[in-house]
Parts: C-alpha cells; sequence; structure tokens
C-alpha cells in the first residue's frame, strides 16, 4: 500500500499505481480453471510480488509455464536456503528434485512464513506442472536437474573467488535465463538465443539481489548464507560480517562498490541479449527485472544502509518501471539513466572509482550509440523536490469533492 505522502512527494508515480492495480485485476481473472492453478498464482503472488506482476506481459500458455517453472525454481531454492537442514538430508532433495516435479504426492516441509506454504503445498504445482506441454516439461526438468546438482556443490563449499562466485550464479540464476530462453523457443515465439547472453542476464539478476540481501542473509538463523567471494571482500575485512558493524562503515562501502562494479560487467551482455527479443510481451517480461536491476545497484552505490537494512526501488518508481518499459529506446534511456545516477555516487578516492567509471562510460556510450536516447522520456533522474503541480491540484481537487461528500452525507441523518 502506498501512503498519500508517498503519492504527494512523487506525484508521477499516481498513474502508473492505478494502472498497474487494474492490470493486476486484469490478471486474476486470467487464471486458469482449476483450484491447482489458483493456488498455483497465489502462491506465486506470496512469493516474488514483483515476478507476478512481471509475468501478466506473457500470453496465458506461456504464461503458466513461466509461472510453474518460477515455483519449481523457488520451491528447490527454499531446500537450498533453509540452514537447519543437514548437508546429508538437504542433498540428495536437491538431486533428485527433478523427479520430485512428476509426483503429485510429494512435498518437503521447510522453509519460513510463505516459502513453507509453497513447500506444504507443492502438490498443487506438480500438478500443475503435469499439464503442461511436454516440450516445457522437459526445459523445466532439465533446468531443475542441473540447478538441483550445481546446488549440491555449494553446500559446503565457500565462494571464495570470483569464479566461484560467477559458477554459483550460473548454477541459481544463469541456468533460470537458459530455461526461460528454451521456454521461449518452445513458445514458437522466439529464436534460441546463445547460452552466453541467457546466462548474463540471470548473473546480473542474481548479483544484484545478493548485493541487496546482504544483511538478510548475514544474519540468518541458524547459520549465515555467505554468498559475497572471498576475493572481494576479503580486501576490506577480516570477516564477511564484519562489514555489518558501524565501526567498519568506510570498508564497508568500499566493498559494497566493489560488488556492485563487479555487477556491471554483465550489462552489455543484457543489452545485446533484449536487443534480440522482437516479440513485444516477451521483450516487457525479460525488460523490465533488467531495469530493475540497474536502478537498485543505483539506490545501492555507495549506500551504507545496504548493510543497515532494506535498500529497494520504491514502490511507485518500481510502476512507473513497469509501465514505461514497451520498447528497447526505453531501455537503453533507463541504463543510461540509472548509469548516470551511479555515476554522480562515485567518490574518486574509492579503491575501484577508475573501473567503475570505466564500465559506466561504456554502458553509457553504448547507449548513446543505439540512437534511441532522444526517443524516450526521462524519467529517472528527475530532482524529486519539484513536484508536478498539476497533478498536486487534481488530486487535492479529488479529495476535496470527497471529503464534501462524505459530510453532506454525513449531515443528512
Amino acid at each position: 500500500m502506498v501512503s498519500l505522502g508517498a503519492i504527494l512527494k512523487h506525484p508521477d508515480d499516481l498513474y502508473p499505481l492505478l494502472k498497474l492495480k487494474m492490470a493486476a485485476k486484469h490478471a486474476e481473472k486470467q487464471i486458469p480453471s482449476g483450484p491447482h492453478w489458483a493456488s498455483c498464482y497465489s502462491l506465486l503472488h506470496r512469493v516474488a510480488r514483483s515476478f507476478a506482476l512481471v509475468i501478466q506481459q506473457l500470453g496465458t500458455e506461456l504464461r503458466n509455464a513461466v509461472c510453474i517453472f518460477y515455483l519449481v525454481l523457488r520451491a528447490l531454492d527454499t531446500v537450498e536456503d533453509d540452514t537447519s537442514i543437514p548437508a546429508d538430508v538437504k542433498a540428495p532433495i536437491l538431486i533428485a528434485f527433478h523427479r520430485h516435479i512428476y509426483d503429485r504426492n510429494w512435498h518437503f516441509s521447510c522453509g519460513t512464513k510463505d516459502y513453507k506454504v509453497l513447500m506444504d503445498q507443492f502438490h498443487d504445482v506438480s500438478t500443475a506442472f503435469l499439464e503442461l506441454g511436454k516440450g516445457y516439461q522437459e526445459a523445466i526438468e532439465d533446468i531443475t536437474k542441473r540447478m538441483g546438482a550445481g546446488m549440491v556443490k555449494f553446500i559446503c563449499k565457500e565462494v571464495e573467488t570470483i569464479d566461484d562466485y560467477d559458477e554459483y550464479c550460473h548454477h541459481v540464476a544463469g541456468l533460470v535465463g537458459l530455461g526461460l530462453s528454451k521456454l521461449f523457443h518452445d513458445s514458437e515465439l522466439e529464436d534460441l538465443d546463445s547460452d552466453s547472453l541467457s546466462n548474463s542476464t540471470g548473473l546480473f539478476l542474481q548479483k544484484t539481489n545478493i548485493i541487496r540481501d546482504y544483511l538478510e542473509d548475514i544474519n540468518e538463523i541458524p547459520k549465515a548464507r555467505m554468498f559475497w567471494p572471498r576475493e572481494i571482500w576479503s580486501k576490506y575485512v577480516d570477516e564477511l560480517e564484519d562489514l555489518k558493524y558501524e565501526e567498519n562503515s568506510v570498508e564497508a562501502v568500499q566493498c559494497l562498490n566493489d560488488m556492485v562494479t563487479n555487477s556491471l560487467i554483465h550489462v552489455d551482455n543484457c543489452l545485446k541479449y533484449m536487443s534480440a527479443l522482437p516479440e513485444p510481451a516477451i521483450f516487457r517480461f525479460c525488460a523490465i527485472p533488467q531495469v530493475m536491476a540497474i536502478g537498485t545497484l543505483a539506490m545501492c552505490y555507495n549506500n551504507i544502509n545496504v548493510f543497515r537494512g532494506v535498500v529497494k526501488m520504491r514502490r511507485g518508481l518500481t510502476a512507473q518501471v513497469i509501465h514505461r518499459t514497451k520498447t528497447m529506446a526505453d531501455v537503453y534511456g533507463a541504463f543510461f539513466d540509472f548509469s548516470c545516477m551511479l555515476k554522480s555516487k562515485v567518490d574518486k578516492n574509492d579503491p575501484n572509482a577508475t573501473k567503475t567509471l570505466s564500465i559506466l562510460e561504456a554502458i553509457q556510450k553504448t547507449c548513446r550509440e543505439s540512437g534511441a536516447l532522444n526517443k524516450r522520456k526521462s524519467y529517472i533522474l528527475r530532482n524529486e523536490l519539484k513536484y508536478n503541480s498539476v497533478l498536486i491540484v487534481l488530486l487535492f481537487i479529488i479529495l476535496s469533492i470527497i471529503f464534501a461528500y462524505l459530510s453532506a452525507n454525513r449531515s443528512s441523518y
């Protein structure tokens, strides 16, 4: 729920938020018949609200396949994430998970909150999976098998080097990119893209999440989850958890900036991947999370609050991204704007400043050379103190009418 204060501060968010709300209502009417499908889409909204909004871009058949693909992998990830499960119990489940999705009666209770609900109701996911086309089933099974095997490798293995980091992110997210490309191909709406480009889209999203979720992961009970590579964080502190302590604030921010810089190396491949997607619905489905990722990195960069709580894009800006990301020109524009925001935050004294600026300038050069920057509306870098007076006046008029109506009704009693 967005507050009135937030709307007054960002009036341009109002229309995209209303449109997003209407789109969500419309999507609810398109859920296939059958209680198991209703359960699956309800689970999707509970465990991945942003993804549930983005998936609305797809046609019914592909949307159902992607929904189940996500839930299967989210359930697999829930097993991997649960640090209370002993390794000798966890490993066999991860390895066999691709077979469990064919069993309507299988479930394994683990995880917490909404993720526990997903695991307890996994029979609905399996039931829906068995109703998908054969090609979709085979693609989901293949990626689930490969991902489970990759996760097992890192159960007892620390993420030591940057190569380890890339490999881990490949197993848990790069394979998602490969799987989605296969689902798009099986839907006969897209050609099969290169594994390299598909992998990069997954790595970019995963690395963004790992950076944003530092505090949640390091405070995990009974055991911390540690995905930041030692090769990076050991340059700044003795232990990864030291980054959350106030006395290490300078080192923490420098380490954070190093991590963001590492993530930005995937942007070029991400832009190439998106530019090769001709089908509008699939393009929007892929592009919106990528724009949100570069936006999240812009929010996180040089921001000590990553180590104090949750840093993310406000809901209204998310609604604007979903509303305005329609063409590749919009993507180039957003990446250019967010890279400008990042560039403005670079401290020349930061150990990685030169490398960071070089990567950002390369991203901006790609966006400029696309010739698309003059074809889109810039909405990222507005001065947030300059409110849109027309929208504010309109909002107050509406509120005044509502107040007058309620007052008239009260006086009639």
